[in-house]
């Protein structure tokens, strides 16, 4: 990637708010369950099992941000 595109890319709508996800309303995957059980076992915080895919992700988002899990300072630490 050049660093044009790069510097392009923050302004990019591939990311898309969760509220505006065509199938946020489904149920989460699989690959949310268990990043999700993860993260609420390392906050000490109960998992709800039954989010939907969107709001999965904020609570993933929620738990990342309170775990410094996701960071990319706390990631190359690692």
């Amino acid at each position: 990637m050049d660093k044009h595109t790069q510097e392009q890319a923050g302004n990019s709508n591939m990311i898309k708010d969760p509220k505006d996800w065509t199938t946020g309303d489904e149920p989460m995957t699989g690959a949310q369950k268990s990043y999700l059980k993860t993260l609420s076992e390392e906050a000490g915080e109960e998992m709800d099992e039954n989010l939907s895919k969107a709001d999965a992700s904020r609570r993933i988002d929620e738990l990342q941000q309170k775990t410094g899990r996701g960071q990319p300072d706390n990631d190359a630490r690692h």
